[in-house]
């Protein structure tokens, strides 16, 4: 090998080198942006930073994973800076702030550094079900006023139409939940949102909204999905750490050895995930052989627990007793289907299983 040749081998590398260090650097110097993204289903820039975030300069990235080269390509920072992708004073009128077609870079927010998030094209997509979770970690534990999570009406094409407004249909939130309600993490905490969107199929794009506590920031994220695979009911919460998972969990209600009557339903109860003084469960309607306009469940606790916000249902409670009355968008179920609302709530002492009982609605 020449003498020009070696030079300019070792001058490429340490350029690379100089480059990854320098942005290293300026992502462990910027501790603002230390917020927080949606991990599952990853939004698009945190899949980027998850799966080549050790090796960004491979250029297997370029026919492996075509969205992630090109958005490397415009600003590797977006990706160092995944838990950053947000905007402040926005004051919840979301659809003036963002245009269309801009919605994943939260409107071209941080000077355009998220730009490449709007690209059109085939993401990387992950394989869900129509009732599955979308986890947030928020590592600055500022909690949440509020997390809606929206999917793209069937018939929208992710692979060539930008992302607009009127393309998107809600389908889970949660309300006002102080991050001491959250899972505890390493770093920061997390908590799963419950959503369901039925009659999806293929490529699909979930929009999450997250209004943070702390300050009147609105973080906007992008998350790619397949329903055509994915498990038919989301896997079970990991319990956190404070409570340790029982060997064999008992089921929450025996499965009926028939199916309930025509114009039935029946619900079951279950906890997600527990932790100190407070937990995250979910009650899953299921609908007997015939048609359901509308259900009603209620159940009456026994060890003083409290539901204290809810989703996908209105919640009420007086004393032990809560009922739970379907939302707009989940009251009619076919023979045979489900739905699933959930809610946090606090206990203490004994978090026992109550057994819920379902009414349909006329």
């Amino acid at each position: 090998m020449s003498t020009h040749l070696r030079s300019s081998r070792l001058g490429w590398l340490l350029a690379v080198a100089a480059t990854a260090a320098l942005l290293l650097a300026t992502a462990l110097a910027n501790p603002v942006s230390a917020h927080g993204s949606v991990v599952d289903p990853a939004s698009r820039n945190y899949g980027c930073w998850q799966r080549w975030g050790s090796d960004f300069q491979n250029p297997r990235m370029a026919t492996e994973d075509p969205m992630c080269w090109q958005a490397w390509q415009a600003n590797p920072n977006a990706m160092w800076n995944w838990n950053g992708l947000f905007r402040e004073g926005v004051a919840g009128n979301h659809q003036a702030a963002i245009p269309n077609g801009q919605l994943c870079s939260a409107g071209r927010t941080e000077g355009g550094r998220y730009n490449a998030l709007d690209t059109v094209g085939a993401w990387k997509a992950a394989p869900v079900s129509s009732s599955f979770r979308v986890r947030l970690h928020d590592q600055a534990s500022h909690g949440a006023d509020y997390i809606r999570v929206y999917v793209t009406k069937q018939g929208f094409d992710a692979l060539t139409e930008p992302l607009g407004w009127d393309d998107l249909e809600l389908v889970g939130q949660i309300g006002n939940t102080p991050a001491s309600q959250w899972k505890p993490e390493t770093s920061g905490v997390s908590i799963e949102i419950p959503a369901n969107a039925p009659g999806r199929t293929g490529r699909h794009v979930v929009y999450t909204i997250w209004q943070a506590s702390h300050l009147d920031q609105s973080y906007y994220l992008c998350s790619d999905v397949d329903f055509s695979g994915g498990p038919t009911t989301p896997p079970p919460t990991t319990p956190p750490p404070t409570t340790p998972p029982p060997t064999t969990p008992p089921p929450t209600t025996p499965p009926p050895t028939t199916p309930p009557p025509a114009g039935a339903c029946t619900a079951t109860y279950r906890v997600t995930g527990q932790w100190g003084g407070g937990f995250q469960g979910e009650v899953t309607v299921t609908a007997g052989g015939g048609a359901v306009k509308g259900w009603s469940v209620n159940w009456t606790y026994a060890d003083g627990q409290q539901v204290t916000s809810a989703w996908n249902a209105t919640v009420t409670t007086s004393g032990t007793r809560v009922v739970a009355r379907n939302a707009a968008h989940n009251g009619s179920l076919s023979p045979g289907a489900s739905t699933t609302f959930g809610f946090l709530g606090s206990w203490s002492g004994a978090n026992s299983t109550p057994v819920p009982t379902c009414t349909t609605v006329v």
